[in-house]
């Protein structure tokens, strides 16, 4: 298992998105706490193995279609 945070930045003002965030990484089975959030960043903590937390990764880049995700910044928790 592995922490770290990542900082999400991009234009993510859309109501859902940290559901979101919570949902997916619920999904592939991973925890995520949402830390600061505002509309063009959010700091999530995420816990899970190393493959996933990966997937978490390329999910956030890929995002919801309401948000532009402009890059993911990770580092250990």
């Amino acid at each position: 298992m592995s922490s770290e945070r990542f900082l999400i930045e991009g234009e993510l003002s859309a109501p859902g998105f940290q559901r979101w965030l919570q949902g997916h990484a619920r999904r592939i089975g991973i925890s995520a706490q949402i830390g600061r959030a505002d509309a063009d960043a959010v700091l999530v903590t995420v816990d899970g193995p190393p493959a996933l937390l990966d997937a978490m990764e390329m999910a956030c880049l890929l995002g919801p279609i309401d948000v532009w995700v402009e890059s993911v910044t990770r580092e250990a928790a």
